[in-house]
């Protein structure tokens, strides 16, 4: 993994470890870090941080309530979107 500042969404937690994953130069990459080591609010899946990775760790983590919220909230407006049943053709 390169060293620099990304996007990264928090995958899961299991047992104490995050798995974070992000994208780098058109690659998507996992790290794993200690669950500890995010904010108490980015402890749960599919939050948005915003990361910088030196010598392949975790050097600094900022967690993007605002881009959370967004992503969660079109995540259920493209759901809403698909559960809606078809019309049918006499409707």
């Amino acid at each position: 993994m390169l060293d620099g500042t990304y996007t990264a969404v928090v995958d899961r937690i299991e047992e104490g470890t995050a798995t974070l994953e992000l994208e780098a130069e058109g690659d998507l990459y996992a790290l794993e870090v200690e669950a500890s080591e995010l904010p108490p609010e980015a402890r749960t899946p599919d939050a948005v941080l915003e990361i910088t990775v030196a010598d392949a760790a975790l050097a600094d983590v900022t967690y993007e309530a605002a881009e959370t919220t967004d992503r969660a909230s079109e995540a259920q407006r493209r759901f809403d979107r698909l559960s809606k049943r078809p019309p049918r053709d006499e409707e």
